[in-house]
């Protein structure tokens, strides 16, 4: 038996962005930037996936732009804004993003450029009167998660974009764990900058792309050849990006029947958890369906990892990003959990590819571990 409930670390691999991907792997192979007949189909297959992408988050193809994830587009415009911007500025961020975000943001303030990481809620939320505490006349750039990836919480972006540029600050949302899960249309929500990964939404591993709005400046990512608009230079990837543009139309084409799917299954281990005497803690406010943080007093959450590893089910604790260090994670410490509690954690993220056979095997997993005191 093998149940994987590690989604928001990776996700599988959608079979028919897998099927889209081969031609361009064994076929298709031309370079798209030549001009010869055997880059023809690579280089209409890059518009092509540009064009759908663009379309599922609202946005116009030419704001789209391929990089290798959701850390290369987080690091891109960190580094852009905090290094290259003629008008510097304070750069604000909150304590629970990403490493991508935080680690990039800690370079730039070793270089001088200062940096505001905002405290969340005990929730974990970035509430618009949060930032209206922070934010300054003085403030160039804010950059606040859409959902955390530990705790599933969804950030007001659309409130906090506007507080943003009513101060003459630019706005980036690391989505990563957002695109393709719930609906979003970027136009709509005002960021200049969205980062998405690819493989978070069953495509591809090493690619990923990030959304530039027209009229926005950036700095070049890599310099060289004149790919992506002179922007970000080096040969396209143009399997995986095939591939990454039909893993997201096809999750957004099912948005709603997966969000309730996924909610569904959320039920079952809730409930099935709540049926035992056992105490616990679920993380988070406003949560993403599937991203379930859940805290045991007393227990170690990565003794509960490595049971329920024996058993063929793959959680996660702390940050999946993070997996070699065993402390309590940033996050936690963020949202200012009790250690006994924070030292008990445990993450299991759902996807439409469970079935509820799968979690109230887990529920019932979990809750074995846990009646023995791990």
């Amino acid at each position: 038996m093998k149940i994987y409930a590690d989604n928001a670390a990776t996700t599988k691999l959608s079979s028919k962005a897998y099927e889209a991907m081969l031609p361009y792997l064994l076929e298709e192979y031309g370079n798209p930037s030549q001009p010869y007949s055997l880059s023809r189909k690579p280089k209409n297959a890059l518009k092509k996936a540009r064009e759908s992408i663009a379309k599922c988050i609202g946005a116009y193809p030419d704001e789209i732009y391929f990089t290798s994830g959701g850390t290369e587009s987080d690091n891109w415009v960190i580094n852009s804004v905090g290094l290259f911007n003629q008008r510097q500025g304070t750069i604000i961020t909150s304590a629970i993003e990403h490493h991508a975000i935080l680690r990039s943001c800690n370079a730039i303030e070793k270089l001088g450029n200062p940096v505001v990481y905002m405290a969340p809620t005990e929730s974990g939320e970035i509430t618009p009167k949060i930032l209206k505490n922070h934010i300054t006349n003085d403030t160039n750039f804010v950059s606040v998660m859409y959902v955390n990836n530990e705790i599933g919480t969804v950030q007001p972006i659309e409130e906090l974009c506007c507080i943003a540029h009513e101060n003459g600050a630019l706005f980036h949302t690391d989505a990563v764990q957002a695109v393709g899960h719930i609906d979003i249309d970027v136009h709509k929500l005002g960021v200049d900058f969205l980062s998405a990964s690819a493989h978070k939404f069953n495509g591809p591993r090493g690619i990923g792309f990030l959304y530039i709005k027209n009229g926005v400046d950036l700095f070049p990512y890599l310099c060289g050849g004149g790919q992506e608009n002179g922007m970000r230079a080096g040969t396209e990837n143009v399997a995986a990006i095939v591939g990454m543009a039909v893993a997201l139309k096809e999750n957004t084409d099912q948005i709603v029947d997966n969000i309730d799917y996924v909610s569904s299954l959320e039920h079952i281990l809730l409930n099935n958890l709540n049926s035992t005497e056992q105490v616990f803690k679920r993380n988070g406010i406003n949560q993403m369906p599937g991203i379930i943080s859940l805290s045991f007093p007393g227990l170690n959450g990565e003794a509960i990892l490595h049971r329920m590893d024996l058993k063929g089910i793959y959680i996660s604790t702390g940050s999946a990003c993070d997996s070699k260090e065993t402390q309590i994670s940033h996050v936690l410490k963020a949202i200012q959990l009790e250690e006994d509690l924070a030292k008990g954690t445990v993450r299991i993220s759902l996807s439409r590819h469970n079935t509820p056979e799968e979690v109230l095997i887990i529920s019932q997993e979990v809750n074995q571990i846990i009646s023995q005191n791990v």
